[in-house]
């Protein structure tokens, strides 16, 4: 009985080992020790008994336990992001983000899979313990039931320093506080080693921080180790040219010799180097340049030019202005020139240019007609209703058959706030298009139906008195109506057009159905150009005469005046070697585009052509004749007429 007795004292004593809680020392040594119980809402911090709001539940073999539970004792803070509706535990570095329903953890933004959902359970939400153990860095045991976890509180004083390169006496050094407590507990007091806001002297440079928190327990040091550079020297700006003197229209050959300490200049800025000087003289030539810390050198040297010419301007602007870029020159000498002497002829195609009236007051339908087979649409118009709109262009099925409408290539300028940006962005695009041979994307409507097509043009909203301009090819194989409308931004276009009114043309713009849009030049001279200066007249109604067609909405008759949305084609036999062509502008202001040998080239490719003083480089010929293939569309937008030019260059000097 004696025996019996003692044996269940000892057991009594071997179960109170095994159960009872830290001693609270665990704390003061910098670690903490939280341990807990299956099927228990009594679980013990550092000694200290404490009531979960839930007990550890085990869901197929994962212990969960109230979030509030588990953070709490790690000093976390708790919240909840209605937007993801996710509960957001933070402690030092560290944002752990669960959510009811969802075995995702997130671990400062990052994905973990979890062992099971977490789940709300009398209204808590609940979480797995062993993943908390894994994402905090804390250590976790498990036996029969009992599961403790441990963690260091001794805070870390981790920093960062900035910037990355260092310089002696010239850099104003940073030090970013990275440090957590590990524990509920604030920092509270630092220590430093080696801490400055500049270092007078180049060398290696050990930084050494402590931190210590409310508890009194200071940190292990950390330490960053630097290495500041000697001081940045400012980059040396300098350069020579090829020659010590140059002729009146020679090309200047600039050598850029700056350099920096760090190979690292950013920014090289040249002011009077121009490429060629038709003056004698000596040419103040300076470059700047400045390094990545913003330090700066400025040098200036004299250029000398000899009063002997190589080239006069026109002469050198004939050869060397690049492709697509404007030279001056005399415009009245233009007159002077022979007048090609060509022919034209008209081939079937359809083109509906709705150009009037030119500024939309109000929404509307601003032209309309029924069509067959290929069309081609232009359309420039401003936005002058004060508010933004959208233009549509709508199908109708008007046959007791199912009909296909097809759209193709399309060019599209704007909206933008320049009337020749549009027009130049239009054409260029078409043109682009056209030589991509853009394919048709077909739709089918039942009769009666309408649709959208062509969507693009209705792809931005155009704003009150931005420019609009586009070109585009349309196909179907029966007759469509179409209608161009015009609605505020948000209206749906099919359902307003069943209301919308025509709108009223203007006194000055083109709108109406042409036919023959099609041009092709050609003709006896149109062989061999090039062997003397000439030119062709585009746009000016007299040679090239306009177009007739017809105001479908009217029934009145309608010129095509400037022939816009014409499709103009050249080819151009045995152009003669070393031929320049140019367009050069005699109506005013001018910017288009021209497709070249199947190129298409800007004219100009930026900023306009002002007058009849500057011309735009089209094509130079080689050493040998050739056959010029050019096809092109007057830019709306521009004025005409324009001059297509043929001049001999001049030849090459050494």
């Amino acid at each position: 009985m004696k025996s019996l007795k003692w044996l269940m004292v000892l057991s009594l004593l071997i179960i109170s080992v095994q159960f009872s809680p830290a001693e609270p020392a665990a704390a003061r040594s910098g670690g903490s020790i939280l341990q807990m119980k299956k099927n228990s809402d009594i679980i013990y911090f550092n000694g200290k008994e404490m009531k979960a709001a839930q007990p550890v539940t085990i869901i197929k073999g994962s212990a969960y336990l109230p979030l509030r539970g588990i953070a709490d004792p790690f000093g976390y803070t708790l919240s909840y992001d209605k937007k993801t509706r996710e509960s957001v535990a933070k402690g030092g570095s560290k944002e752990i983000r669960f959510k009811a329903g969802s075995s995702i953890i997130k671990i400062n933004g990052a994905s973990v899979q979890g062992p099971g959902p977490a789940y709300n359970q009398n209204g808590f939400l609940m979480v797995p313990i062993r993943m908390w153990s894994n994402l905090t860095g804390s250590t976790i045991t498990a036996n029969s039931g009992n599961i403790t976890i441990t963690w260091s509180t001794v805070p870390v004083a981790t920093f960062k320093v900035s910037p990355d390169v260092i310089y002696a006496g010239q850099t104003r050094v940073t030090f970013q506080d990275l440090s957590s407590s590990n524990g509920p507990y604030k920092i509270i007091d630092e220590r430093w080693e080696g801490r400055q806001e500049y270092y007078e002297s180049a060398g290696t440079y050990v930084i050494t921080r402590w931190v210590m928190d409310e508890n009194g327990t200071w940190s292990e040091p950390y330490s960053v180790t630097i290495t500041v550079r000697t001081p940045n020297q400012p980059p040396v700006a300098d350069f020579a040219t090829e020659k010590p003197a140059y002729r009146i229209g020679e090309q200047v050959t600039y050598i850029d010799r700056s350099y920096d300490d760090e190979n690292a200049i950013t920014r090289r800025v040249w002011t009077g180097n121009e490429p060629v000087f038709f003056e004698p003289g000596e040419k103040r030539v300076t470059l700047e340049v400045e390094d990545q810390h913003g330090m700066v050198n400025v040098v200036t040297k004299l250029v000398t030019v000899t009063e002997e010419v190589l080239y006069t301007r026109e002469e050198y602007n004939q050869l060397y202005t690049p492709v697509g870029a404007k030279y001056e020159m005399n415009g009245a000498k233009v007159l002077e020139y022979g007048v090609v002497n060509h022919k034209f002829h008209n081939e079937p195609s359809q083109m509906v240019r709705s150009n009037s009236p030119e500024k939309w007051l109000t929404t509307g339908i601003a032209y309309q007609d029924d069509l067959t087979g290929k069309t081609r649409f232009m359309f420039h118009n401003r936005n002058s209703t004060g508010y933004n709109v959208k233009m549509y262009l709508l199908a109708t099925n008007i046959n007791g058959t199912v009909a296909r409408v097809g759209t193709g290539p399309i060019g599209i300028g704007g909206p933008t706030t320049y009337v020749s940006t549009a027009g130049r962005q239009s054409v260029t695009r078409y043109l682009q298009a056209l030589n991509a041979n853009a394919p048709y994307t077909y739709e089918t409507l039942r009769p009666g139906e309408t649709k959208i097509v062509a969507s693009d043009l209705a792809k931005a909203p155009i704003k009150d008195t931005q420019v609009f301009s586009a070109h585009v090819d349309m196909m179907s194989d029966q007759p469509i109506r179409y209608q161009i409308v015009v609605v505020r931004e948000n209206e749906d276009p099919v359902t307003a057009v069943k209301s919308l009114q025509q709108m009223s043309r203007d006194e000055y713009h083109v709108r109406g159905t042409f036919y023959n849009a099609e041009r092709v030049i050609d003709g006896a001279e149109v062989d061999g150009l090039g062997r003397k200066p000439q030119y062709i007249m585009l746009g000016d109604k007299k040679v090239d005469t306009h177009l007739d067609g017809i105001d479908n909405t009217t029934g009145k008759l309608e010129w095509n005046l400037g022939n816009y949305g014409v499709l103009y084609k050249m080819k151009l036999t045995n152009v003669a070697p070393r031929t320049l062509i140019g367009i050069n502008a005699r109506g005013g202001h001018y910017a288009g585009a021209f497709s070249v040998n199947g190129n298409v080239v800007g004219a100009p490719q930026s900023g306009i052509l002002n007058n009849n003083g500057e011309t735009v480089v089209l094509h130079r010929t080689g050493n040998v004749p050739e056959t010029v293939e050019i096809t092109f569309v007057l830019a709306s937008g521009s004025n005409l007429p324009i001059y297509m030019l043929f001049s001999p260059l001049p030849e090459i000097r050494w």
